[in-house]
């Protein structure tokens, strides 16, 4: 059981460094899509930088088993935002995979799936978060 629980956080800490690190260099269409739609244009390039670094953050934390409830925490919290802007009207379900590409609902399905290894990964890790872990049962 030890064995699947590092690997679930392993597995969850390379995706987030992954999808965070895509986060940085040229402008990103979804980041893009939330700013024309919703009139916000913090959204590019500065909430998307910021959102690159959290998943990195967590990601790498995910890696230590140190900080993993922390990492978890983060990673839960990123990927819920994800989810939220998914149910949005400003990027919704249906998003394309690349710029100019067919929608598809390829990214909203993984959001899901990062979701759950997060939340699986905080329910494991929860006695471990600082001062609440402890009050936890």
């Amino acid at each position: 059981m030890t064995y699947v629980k590092h690997a679930v956080a392993v597995l969850l800490g390379a995706a987030l460094i992954f999808f965070g690190a895509q986060k940085f260099g040229a402008e990103n269409f979804i980041f893009e899509r939330i700013a024309d739609r919703s009139g916000i244009s913090l959204f590019e390039p500065l909430i998307r930088r910021v959102t690159g670094v959290m998943e990195i953050i967590g990601g790498l934390m995910l890696l230590l088993p140190a900080t993993r409830s922390l990492g978890a925490l983060v990673a839960t919290g990123v990927v819920g935002g994800a989810i939220l802007f998914h149910l949005s009207p400003w990027l919704g379900v249906h998003t394309p995979m690349e710029a100019g590409g067919e929608e598809s609902i390829g990214l909203f399905i993984t959001a899901l799936v990062l979701f759950g290894l997060a939340f699986i990964n905080l329910l494991i890790y929860r006695k471990s978060l600082p001062i609440i872990g402890t009050r936890l049962p």
